[in-house]
C-alpha cells in the first residue's frame, strides 16, 4: 500500500470511529430522562442584530436554527450576581428561532446564554454570546440612586418608569440596582419624533405597550421593539392624560373636546371620558363631566375653563362603571348613562348639576376607625384632618384592590385648602367604600410620616402588588432627593409600613416621571 493510500485509510477508520463513539454518546443520552431520541444537536451560532427597528437600543434579535426541536431560553447576565440576571424562556417550539434579547445595558459588553431546551425544560445546548451596546442619547435621568433594596423581601420584576425628561418621551425599565435596561427612543422618528404621553406606557393584556401621545392626539400600540402595531384617532376629541384598557378589549382614557361649552358660553377643556372600540377604530361612548357634576363648583380652583381636569380614568368590572379622577374636584364613580353613584372628596362648595341633582345626596360620609359617622363639620368639608381620616386633595392614579377598596396617590397639593402651605405631604392612601350606606372608612395610608421629602404636587402613581401583598408608591415631581430633584419609587410592607425598597430619580428638569410601576420585562 502506498503511503498516500494508506493515510487516506486511517483518515477513514478515524471518521468510523468518530461516528460510532457519536451514536453510542447519542444512544446514552437518549436513554436519559427529558432528551428526545433520534434527533442530532447541531446548534447553529445566532445571527444577532442590535436595535433593528433604531429605537429600542437596549434590545437585540437572534435568530438561529437547530436540528434539535426545542425552545429558547435566554439569560442576559446581570453585573450583580443573579439577582440582576433577565431569564426567559420563549414559546417557540421547533427548528427556527427568532427572539428579543432585553435587558441590555447601556455602553456595555453584554454577556447573553442563548440555549435551546426541550420538551420538559432541559438544556440540550446552549451557546453564550457577546453584545456591545453605546452610549445612549439625552433625555435620561441625571441620576439613578438606590437607597434600600431589600432583595428577600421586596417583589420581583423591574420599574417601568414613564420618564419625561424631555420630549420625546422615553420609557424605560429599570432594575432593583438603579440600571436602566430597556428604553423607547423615538428621536428623530417620523411619527414618533415629538412624542408627549402624559400619563405614561403600560402594558396590555396581550403583552405589548400602549400609550396616548398628545403631539399627535393619537393611541398607540407597539412591540417590546418599538414597531407601531395599531394607532387610533381620536376623532373629535383630544387625547389628555390616561388610558386604561377594560376587559372586553377597549380602552377608556380622559380627553377634551374643542366645543366644551359651559352652559353660560364659555370654553372647557379636560372634561370629557370616552370609550375607544378597539376593534372598529370608533368613539364608542362619550361622558360629558359637565352634564353630570357641578361645573361651577370652585372650592379647589377658580379656574373656570379647566375646572375638572380629568388625570386618570379607571374601569369597574364588579358594576359595569367607570371611577374618575378630577384633580381639582374629587374622585367620581358613573354609570354608563352619565349618572353618578358616589363622590369622594371633601363636601365643600357642591351645587347641582345640570338635571338639576343635587350632588350633595352623592357625598361619601367619613367614617372614624370605628365604622362611626365623623360629625366633626370642619372635617367634612375639608377644613381640618380627623386623627382616623383625611380627604384626598389633588389626586392621581386610582387603583381597585383585590378588596374592592380604592387606593390612590393623594397629592396633598392643597389640602384643608391652604394653597400656599409651607408644610406639604404626599400619601399612598386605601379607602373602603360602601356603596349601599353611602360612606367611605381611610383604612390604611402612608407618606404623612415623611413629609416633604415624598410630596409631589402633581403626576405620580400608586400600585398593588398582589405577589407580596406590598404598596408601591411613586411621587414623580420635584422631590428634594440627595442628588437633586426629582422622584421616589417606594416598596412599602403593608402589614408593618416598612420601606423594603426605594430608589431615587433626579433630573435637571425636576420631572422623574408621570408614572412608574412594578413590572417584568417580558410579558
Amino acid at each position: 500500500m502506498s503511503g498516500r493510500n494508506r493515510d487516506a485509510g486511517v483518515a477513514i477508520m478515524k471518521k468510523a470511529l468518530l461516528l460510532i463513539g457519536c451514536c453510542f454518546v447519542l444512544s446514552v443520552m437518549c436513554g436519559k430522562e427529558g432528551v428526545d431520541p433520534l434527533i442530532t444537536f447541531d446548534f447553529k451560532e445566532p445571527t444577532v442584530v442590535l436595535n433593528p427597528t433604531g429605537v429600542a437600543p437596549l434590545c437585540a434579535v437572534a435568530t438561529y436554527t437547530s436540528d434539535a426541536q426545542g425552545k429558547t431560553k435566554i439569560i442576559v447576565k446581570g453585573r450583580h450576581g443573579p439577582n440582576s440576571d433577565i431569564e426567559h424562556t420563549f414559546n417557540d417550539y421547533g427548528l427556527i428561532h427568532r427572539v428579543i434579547i432585553a435587558g441590555l445595558y447601556i455602553d456595555y459588553d453584554n454577556t447573553v446564554v442563548l440555549s435551546t431546551v426541550d420538551s420538559r425544560g432541559n438544556v440540550i445546548t446552549d451557546t453564550t454570546i457577546h453584545i456591545q451596546t453605546g452610549p445612549l442619547s439625552d433625555g435620561l435621568p441625571a441620576s439613578i440612586d438606590v437607597n434600600v433594596a431589600q432583595n428577600d423581601t421586596m417583589g420581583n420584576g423591574l420599574n417601568l418608569v414613564s420618564n419625561h425628561v424631555n420630549v420625546p418621551s422615553k420609557p424605560l425599565f429599570i432594575d432593583r440596582y438603579g440600571d436602566i435596561r430597556w428604553v423607547l427612543d423615538y428621536t428623530g422618528h417620523s411619527e414618533l419624533g415629538s412624542m408627549k404621553y402624559d400619563c405614561g406606557i403600560t402594558r396590555l393584556r396581550n403583552g405589548n405597550f400602549f400609550f396616548g401621545d398628545k403631539a399627535s392626539n393619537k393611541i398607540y400600540e407597539v412591540d417590546m421593539l418599538g414597531n407601531i402595531l395599531n394607532r387610533w384617532e381620536l376623532s373629535g376629541y383630544a387625547f389628555h392624560h390616561n388610558v386604561q384598557e377594560k376587559p372586553d378589549g377597549n380602552l377608556l382614557l380622559t380627553a377634551s373636546s374643542s366645543e366644551s361649552m359651559h352652559l353660560d358660553g364659555t370654553a372647557a377643556t379636560n372634561d370629557f371620558v370616552i370609550e375607544l372600540d378597539r376593534a372598529a377604530g370608533n368613539i364608542a361612548r362619550a361622558w360629558d363631566l359637565k352634564v353630570s357634576l357641578d361645573e361651577y363648583r370652585k372650592a379647589l380652583s377658580t379656574n373656570a375653563v379647566d375646572w375638572f381636569h380629568g388625570n386618570a380614568v379607571i374601569y369597574d368590572s364588579s358594576d359595569n362603571t367607570i371611577i374618575v379622577s378630577g384633580r381639582v374636584q374629587g374622585v367620581v364613580k358613573l354609570t354608563y348613562d352619565n349618572k353618578v353613584k358616589w363622590i369622594l372628596g371633601p363636601h365643600k362648595g357642591w351645587g347641582t348639576n345640570r338635571s338639576n341633582e343635587d350632588l350633595n345626596r352623592y357625598l361619601l360620609t367619613p367614617l372614624d376607625a370605628g365604622g362611626n359617622a365623623i360629625i366633626d363639620t370642619n372635617v367634612v368639608i375639608g377644613n381640618a384632618d380627623h386623627p382616623d381620616f383625611e380627604w384626598n386633595w389633588y389626586q392621581h392614579s386610582p387603583r381597585i384592590m383585590p378588596n374592592g377598596h380604592l387606593l390612590l396617590f393623594d397629592n396633598g397639593s392643597v389640602r384643608n385648602y391652604y394653597f400656599e402651605n409651607p408644610v406639604h405631604y404626599s400619601r399612598a392612601v386605601e379607602y373602603a367604600i360602601d356603596e349601599a350606606a353611602m360612606t367611605v372608612r381611610q383604612v390604611w395610608s402612608y407618606g404623612k410620616e415623611r413629609g416633604a421629602e415624598t410630596y409631589s404636587s402633581i403626576i405620580s402613581s400608586v400600585q398593588y402588588l398582589p405577589e407580596t401583598g406590598h404598596i408601591l408608591f411613586c411621587p414623580g415631581y420635584k422631590v428634594a432627593n440627595a442628588n437633586g430633584m426629582g422622584g421616589k419609587i417606594v416598596e412599602i410592607d403593608y402589614l408593618i409600613k416598612k420601606v423594603v425598597f426605594e430608589m431615587s430619580i433626579c433630573s435637571q428638569s425636576g420631572w422623574a416621571f408621570h408614572r412608574a410601576e412594578r413590572a417584568t420585562l417580558y410579558p
